[in-house]
């Protein structure tokens, strides 16, 4: 049974998330308000269909997906970049590789000790953050 990321999760930490935007090429001021917003997901999970929001008062992003299949991304409001993006369950975490322009991109989710945890990487920079459950 795959883990259950269903729920409100609201940003706790975040390392390395100034350094992720610098690879993707995001512009001074546009990080420097990015690294300074709080961040809510809200995951809706039915076995393995995905729907993944991110939240902030600057960009929303929106994300669907079944587990297996490959898609192509628009990554609007972060990069504006196209992808292929294929996730893969690896163990209880899912596993997204995105293949473009950008090299060793991708990311992972899983939930651990009750928090939902989101390893960004981009070339040689990987960003974890994490967020607590919403109650």
């Amino acid at each position: 049974m795959p883990a259950d990321f269903n729920g409100r999760w609201i940003l706790e930490t975040s390392d390395k998330f100034e350094d992720y935007l610098k690879v993707l090429n995001i512009d001074f001021a546009t990080r420097k308000i990015a690294i300074s917003l709080s961040q809510t997901k809200v995951v809706n999970q039915d076995g393995d269909k995905f729907d993944f929001k991110t939240l902030s008062t600057l960009r929303n992003y929106e994300l669907s997906f079944t587990v297996g299949v490959e898609f192509d991304e628009y990554t609007k409001g972060l990069d504006n970049r196209n992808v292929k993006s294929l996730v893969t369950w690896e163990g209880d975490k899912l596993v997204c590789t995105q293949k473009g322009e950008k090299s060793n991109r991708g990311w992972k989710h899983w939930v651990e000790e009750g928090k939902l945890c989101l390893e960004l990487r981009c070339e040689d920079v990987i960003c974890l953050q994490v967020f607590k459950r919403k109650e």
